[in-house]
Parts: structure tokens; C-alpha cells; sequence
């Protein structure tokens, strides 16, 4: 980080300018699932579009012209979409997008190194798409700093006071940043991010979930006081004992004033399966946006009670429901397919 700027990391529910997507094409995953899940794509555009502007990264001009087709028939307002050429391995772009930090109230993007989940996955393209799009003019004339580090923006979650909240299990785990001990990385992060203080999850998984416990996955802060969770009620399901010590973990943190956090249990949904392996659906995985919040539904007799769970911890916002059943088939929900640009990144 330069030395004349304390970086500030705007929370999800500041203001936006826009919200970035990768769009699945034939020669990535989602290759037998394209007809499935690009109506997913074209409705998560259609509810940011009537909000802010979407920027989303096209695999080559052919590609572009198919998802501009696509949006079109979808009834999109596509003066609010960009579409721009960035070839890339898959669709997850909270992973392998920017993570903007505000520099003197100047937004700048910082390109944390992507490599696949520890490795995982192919990872070549989207580790380069963020630089691509920057050089493509996507981001206007915003900075971009790379950055020597192993980071996910799906592994990190901050209140806008100062504390992160991440898991351990992702952050140390030993294919992302070997090197550094946990004080270190949160030194990395304090000066990068900007932080005073990290809150460590030492429990909470999703079973079918292939990024070692990313926290959007499992906890949200919704406000500065408030964390919305997955709770799972079911003694007899495999997560019910390591939800329920993570939900004491939530129980014990404090926020920054020293009150304990207002917690949310969010329902549990039933399981889903691609064969034998479960799937991970969770409605933590949602998106805050300008006016609205876009939750993930699953087809399931809880989607209706988890969007009257949130309705309360976002007053001032819509919330909208968004069938991403497909999308689970990739063990990823809807905030994993977004990455937020805060106000001033996409200024003409």
C-alpha cells in the first residue's frame, strides 16, 4: 500500500457503482449446464441493472455478442451494462475480482493473487482477469494495485468500523499463503484493508463447499451490530455440531463498540444432492446492493422463511429472491458469482 494512504474497505452495503460477473461460456464447468444456468446469470443482471451498472467479463467477441443477445431477451437495461473481453477459467468472480480499498476517498483496486482455492482448479486466466479489464478501460480510470498475496474476496467479510471476519480454516490454510503465520496475514490484512482488529471462525463448514470454509458462505454482516448466520437445527445432520460451535464462536465475539453482536439464524435448507456429493446451499450467500438485497433460493420450503429472516436486518433495502438452484451444481451461490465496485470506481 502506498505510505500516504490508510486504506478503507467499504462494507458490501455502501454505496455501489456497479457490480462485476464473469459469464459462464462452453469451454469452462458449466459447459453441460449452460441452458440452466445463463437464465440464472440474465436474472442477477436484470435486478442490479434496475439499480446501478453491471460490468461483465466475456470470454472473446463472439461470447460478448451471445451474452449481449442473451440480455437483451431478457429484458435487461442494457444501458446499464458493460460488457467487456476477459477470457476466463470459471464464473467466480468474488474470487478472482478486485477488492476496491478507498485511498484518500479515491477508490483503488487491489488485484490479490487468485489460485484457485489452493490450487483446486485451473486458475491461469482468472488470475489475470482483473488486470485484463482494467486495461480494457471496465473500470474507468480507477488504479489498480497488484498485490503479493493469496486472497478470495468470498473469504473475508468487514463491518465498515474497523474488524474482519474470516475463518481460519480458509485463511491458514497451508496451498494459499504458506509462509505467513496467522499474526502476519493479519498484518497483511490491517495494512492492505485497513483494519484494527480480526475476528477468526475456528468452526462452520458446508459440505459439497470446495473453498475451505468461505465466510459467505456461513456468516454475514448485514450492519456494523449485526451478523446473520447459518444455523442448522437438524441433530441429526452431519453440520449440526460444528454450526452449533460455530454459532457459540458468534455468541462470544463483540463488535467495536463491545456489545455483543445482534445475530440472525438463518434457515436451514434440505439438502441437495449432484449424486452422491451434497451441495451447498446456503442463504448467507446473498448480495447487497444499492436498494435491494439479492438472496439465493433453492426450490425449498425455507426460502420463503429466509427472506422474512433478512427482511428486518435490511430495512431500507428490497429483498429479492433469486432461483440459484443451478448454480449449486458448481458448489457456489449468488454472492460467489458477484464482486461489488463501490461509488466513484466506475465514474465517467
Amino acid at each position: 500500500m502506498r505510505n500516504d494512504c490508510r486504506p478503507f474497505l467499504p462494507p458490501e452495503w455502501a454505496p455501489q457503482s456497479g457490480v462485476l460477473l464473469t459469464w459462464p461460456h462452453a469451454h469452462g464447468d458449466w459447459a453441460s449446464r449452460l441452458d440452466h444456468v445463463e437464465p440464472v446469470f440474465a436474472v442477477i443482471t436484470r435486478e442490479i441493472a434496475r439499480r446501478e451498472r453491471v460490468v461483465i467479463a466475456c470470454d472473446d467477441e463472439a461470447h460478448r455478442a451471445h451474452v449481449t443477445a442473451k440480455l437483451r431477451s431478457a429484458a435487461v437495461a442494457m444501458e446499464r451494462v458493460d460488457t467487456h473481453v476477459a477470457p476466463s477459467n470459471d464464473t467466480w468472480a468474488r474470487d478472482h475480482g478486485p477488492i476496491t480499498v478507498l485511498c484518500k476517498n479515491n477508490p483503488l483496486l487491489l488485484d490479490f493473487g487468485f489460485n484457485g482455492w489452493g490450487g483446486k482448479y485451473a486458475h491461469d486466466l482468472d488470475d489475470l482477469i482483473t488486470r485484463r479489464l482494467h486495461a480494457g478501460g471496465a473500470f474507468g480510470k480507477t488504479p489498480v494495485e497488484t498485490v503479493d498475496l493469496i486472497l478470495e474476496g468470498g473469504s473475508i467479510e468487514v463491518d465498515g468500523s474497523g474488524t474482519l471476519l474470516t475463518t481460519s480454516q480458509c485463511l491458514l490454510a497451508p496451498t494459499r499463503n504458506p509462509n505467513l503465520s496467522r499474526a502476519q496475514i493479519e498484518q497483511e490484512l490491517s495494512e492492505w484493508l485497513g483494519l484494527n482488529r480480526v475476528l477468526w471462525l475456528e468452526h462452520g463448514h458446508l459440505e459439497g463447499d470446495d473453498t475451505d470454509s468461505h465466510i459467505d458462505t456461513l456468516a454475514r454482516f448485514c450492519d456494523a451490530r449485526t451478523i446473520a448466520y447459518v444455523a442448522c437445527d437438524d441433530r441429526t445432520d452431519a453440520h449440526y455440531d460444528d454450526l452449533k460451535a460455530m454459532e457459540a464462536e458468534l455468541k462470544n465475539f463483540r463488535a467495536a463498540d463491545g456489545a455483543p453482536y445482534r445475530l440472525v439464524p438463518l434457515p436451514w435448507p434440505r439438502a441437495q444432492h449432484d449424486g452422491e456429493r451434497r451441495l451447498p446451499a446456503t442463504y448467507a450467500n446473498f448480495l447487497i446492493i444499492n436498494g435491494a438485497v439479492l438472496v439465493p433460493t433453492y426450490r425449498d420450503p425455507a426460502d420463503a422463511a429466509a427472506l422474512e429472516r433478512l427482511k428486518p436486518c435490511f430495512p431500507d433495502r428490497e429483498i429479492v429472491g433469486v432461483d440459484c438452484l443451478p448454480i449449486i451444481a458448481q458448489y457456489g451461490s449468488l454472492h460467489c458469482l458477484t464482486m461489488q465496485l463501490p461509488r466513484g470506481v466506475l465514474a465517467k
